[in-house]
């Protein structure tokens, strides 16, 4: 598919919101980028919704706004003219769409200030989030096993959401259900156990899919960062120098082994 306006846009959105998305985007073969760029456009629209208005109201409005385009898409309905919508209705798979709406259900925890209630709803959140796009992104581009793809999405999504902690408690958020240093050991500890269950089951995900598992490229470093100073993920302090992030990604790009 060429770059037409819509997918222009949805590239300069990822661009500007989601850089390290860009970047693996910009990283994996020429004819999965279009995909791509749809679906983490489509992903930071939906992430954005629920902060849209302090009226929780308004907000379950905007996350709904999305639920439903995922279901038109799956439903093989005509979907809304949307620039982010409108190219996803092209690119995406009906039976894939149905994993949006586990995604916008997902999305309502971020509405409202309540914790979560245990780790079943923790994990299911991650999952419902980072391993859905993933998964949406990976069989879409090739043959892979769910259950690889999914445990890679968690562990890369434990690792985002680590660095995004100070935010969300900024925003009167309870983000962790054990908050303490011990506690943030403890799911960095099972983040990284999720990414060498997926790394040890790599055959089961094609070459042309494993290039949607180039967004978690930074993960494992993230995980093992938190792990060994556990004090970084309240100072905001996770993350890589920009040569080791870089040298990183070409590194998985070019090998193929994410």
């Amino acid at each position: 598919m060429l770059f037409d306006t819509d997918l222009t846009a949805c590239a300069d959105l990822v661009q500007k919101s989601d850089p390290d998305r860009f970047l693996a985007t910009m990283a994996a073969p020429v004819p999965a980028r279009p995909l791509l760029f749809a679906l983490y456009a489509f992903n930071i629209e939906l992430a954005r919704a629920p902060w849209a208005s302090q009226e929780s109201m308004i907000a379950e409005m905007r996350v709904q706004w999305w639920r439903d385009v995922g279901a038109e898409i799956a439903e093989g309905k005509p979907v809304r003219r949307h620039y982010v919508a409108t190219p996803l209705s092209r690119l995406l798979r009906p039976e894939l769409a149905a994993c949006i709406d586990g995604m916008a259900e997902a999305r309502r925890w971020d509405i409202y200030n309540d914790p979560f209630e245990d780790e079943t709803e923790f994990d299911r959140y991650i999952d419902f989030t980072s391993g859905s796009l993933m998964w949406m992104a990976a069989a879409s581009l090739g043959p892979a096993e769910e259950a690889v793809v999914r445990n890679f999405g968690y562990g890369a999504g434990v690792a985002s959401w680590l660095r995004a902690i100070p935010e969300l408690e900024a925003q009167k958020r309870v983000p962790l259900l054990d908050g303490t240093l011990e506690g943030v050991q403890a799911l960095a500890r099972k983040g990284l156990k999720k990414l060498k269950e997926a790394r040890f089951s790599r055959a089961a995900v094609s070459k042309p899919a494993g290039a949607a598992l180039l967004a978690g490229w930074q993960a494992e470093a993230v995980l093992k960062q938190a792990i060994r100073e556990p004090e970084r993920v309240a100072q905001g302090a996770l993350g890589l120098s920009e040569f080791r992030r870089r040298a990183g990604l070409m590194r998985r790009a070019v090998s193929g082994r994410w």
